[in-house]
């Protein structure tokens, strides 16, 4: 659960090549072929750590705040079939938002009980980025609003 409402938090995930203004430990990214960050199709080449990872949009929806995506290339993780969802639901209760990230793969039957906590993990840790990145704006707004007043 966020305190945010769903369409403040949507701005910023929103365009696939934000990835570095909310995720920690992703480095430079830029959107290949000319495309922009919320065209499905969009290939975004980031640094992760010491990866350099491509990844598709698949599918964005407005309505849902949801985009699906896939790995390019060599996937990070021994997966095959990779697809993941980010999707932003609002709370009506104190304007707030409840944030769903999963996904969907194949891999070697023995690996996949590893594979699904290395990536709750990571998806985890980056919901926690994505916090502290709206908490951290928030207070900037805040001190310009007291430094204004």
């Amino acid at each position: 659960m966020f305190a945010q409402p769903a369409p403040e938090m949507w701005k910023i995930v929103r365009d696939f090549n934000n990835y570095p203004v909310w995720v920690g430990g992703a480095g430079e990214s830029r959107i290949e072929d000319g495309k922009t960050g919320d065209t499905v199709s969009a290939v975004r080449s980031v640094r992760y750590q010491d990866r350099h990872i491509r990844q598709r949009l698949l599918a964005q929806s407005d309505v849902e705040r949801s985009q699906t995506y896939e790995f390019c290339g060599e996937p990070t993780l021994p997966v095959t079939g990779f697809q993941a969802t980010l999707r932003i639901t609002p709370v009506v209760d104190g304007d707030r938002a409840f944030v769903e990230w999963w996904a969907t793969f194949d891999c070697e039957p023995l690996r996949r009980e590893e594979l699904t906590g290395t990536l709750q993990g990571s998806f985890g840790r980056w919901l926690e980025s994505l916090r502290a990145t709206l908490q951290s704006q928030a207070h900037s707004l805040r001190s310009e609003d007291a430094a204004a007043g």
